[in-house]
């Protein structure tokens, strides 16, 4: 069947298995040829494709869960929403969240994803006890930070490359409310919204939507918000309207003054220097979620989503060098979500580092991967690098000259017998497979 990331780019011909329980899945591991794990496939690139995939989505059964300390166990292949649905309205929330409930339990450990909160609480891992692998002869092992170290910090933010993924312990959040307060503040350009992200450092949420297509004095115009979860207590919430993009929009739609347009009315609907609002969790985490196959916005070419980080040393000047490149190109996304990063952790390929992060949204055309080449160069001029879970074009050079750890990664794969077996397309481009 054809497959394809949430970028809808590229596209993938590929056997697709779907084996029902934990020995079914054993048993595909030991036929011949490399294979992939699959959860839901929101990840935008090629991470998630390959010839022979295996399905995790009948692998979601929850096992066991401890009122007292918050600690669950459940099958890898559950989404992030259907354990939402269950625990919100019990008082528990996930400790760390991407962007969308729509991505499975084992996809958030592979792509080890980050939330708002990052520069408090890291990255998905943190909440991670232990995770249970197959490994490429079926057989099923345990990982944690004490038991197999080396196997839990390359799995996680390892991108499926270790091994199947079937079943996590992790620790939830205990909440009071389904509800976050936010405030939002207005900056006038990119340095005022750095200063305002530094100044609310201690908020437990923090993310920017930023113009990037605004320039000279207001280069970087932003809308911060942060969050804290409400205390009144109310843990249900009303039925929401889902819409949707009923098919593929024309790519024409989507350009430089349709963009302009929307940055413009977006950025000027907040008419206070701040405002303050009781939000929904979902609107406040998952904004996007609302809007069904919003991916079909860009057209049935499909769009590239373009996330990076640099080093909080690098941050005004290589932020405002990138953004003065992206504005000049009048590729502008009015997708466009910058964040701050705390520290990095063990992970080998775990993705943030203490500093900024921008991503972005580029509808797929003539050009852009030229664009996107110069950024890469940018990027690891000022000492930062590329998010796997987005990404379908990086080069094995950025690669390997961004992520310092990569041969160690290979090291620990080798050892559990995982070269060969498991691959991407992208471990295969970048020199992986």
């Amino acid at each position: 069947m054809l497959t394809h990331g949430w970028g809808r780019y590229p596209q993938h011909d590929a056997q697709l298995m779907q084996p029902q329980n934990v020995p079914d899945a054993a048993q595909l591991l030991t036929e011949n040829g490399p294979v992939l794990g699959r959860g839901m496939g929101r990840s935008y690139g090629d991470s998630a494709l390959a010839d022979r995939l295996i399905s995790t989505r009948h692998l979601n059964l929850l096992h066991s869960f401890d009122v007292q300390t918050g600690l669950l166990t459940c099958a890898a292949g559950i989404s992030l929403a259907e354990l939402l649905d269950v625990f919100v309205p019990r008082g528990w929330f996930l400790p760390i969240t991407p962007g969308t409930q729509f991505v499975s339990l084992g996809g958030a450990i592979a792509s080890d994803v980050h939330g708002k909160n990052h520069h408090l609480h890291g990255c998905f891992s943190a909440c991670v006890e232990s995770i249970e692998l197959l490994l490429a002869d079926g057989s099923q092992v345990l990982c944690s930070r004490n038991e197999r170290p080396e196997l839990f910090h390359a799995t996680c933010g390892g991108m499926g490359l270790t091994g199947l993924i079937v079943a996590v312990s992790l620790r939830l959040l205990r909440i009071e409310s389904a509800y976050i307060q936010q405030t939002t503040y207005k900056a006038a350009n990119l340095e005022e919204a750095l200063q305002l992200f530094e100044a609310h450092s201690a908020s437990t949420y923090s993310v920017a939507w930023i113009d990037c297509l605004a320039s000279g004095a207001a280069l970087g115009r932003s809308l911060l918000m942060v969050g804290e979860h409400a205390r009144d207590g109310q843990l249900l919430l009303p039925a929401k309207r889902v819409l949707s993009v009923p098919l593929d929009m024309p790519a024409a739609l989507l350009n430089r003054y349709s963009v302009q347009a929307f940055n413009e009315l977006y950025y000027q609907r907040i008419r206070k220097a701040v405002s303050k609002q009781r939000v929904t969790f979902e609107s406040f985490f998952y904004p996007l979620d609302g809007i069904q196959q919003w991916n079909r916005l860009y057209g049935k070419q499909g769009f590239v989503q373009y996330q990076f980080v640099i080093p909080k040393a690098a941050g005004l000047q290589g932020m405002r060098a990138i953004l003065e490149r992206i504005s000049s190109s009048h590729r502008g996304s009015f997708l466009a979500v910058l964040k701050t990063f705390g520290a990095a952790n063990s992970n080998l390929l775990s993705f943030p580092m203490e500093g900024y992060t921008l991503a972005l949204d580029f509808k797929l055309e003539a050009g852009l991967l030229e664009l996107l080449d110069e950024l890469d160069s940018m990027v690891l001029a000022h000492g930062g690098r590329l998010y796997l879970a987005k990404d379908a074009r990086m080069s094995e050079a950025t690669f390997k000259q961004s992520q310092p750890n990569w041969q160690q990664f290979q090291e620990v794969r080798a050892h559990y017998g995982a070269l060969g077996k498991f691959a991407s397309l992208q471990s295969r481009r970048l020199g992986l497979d």
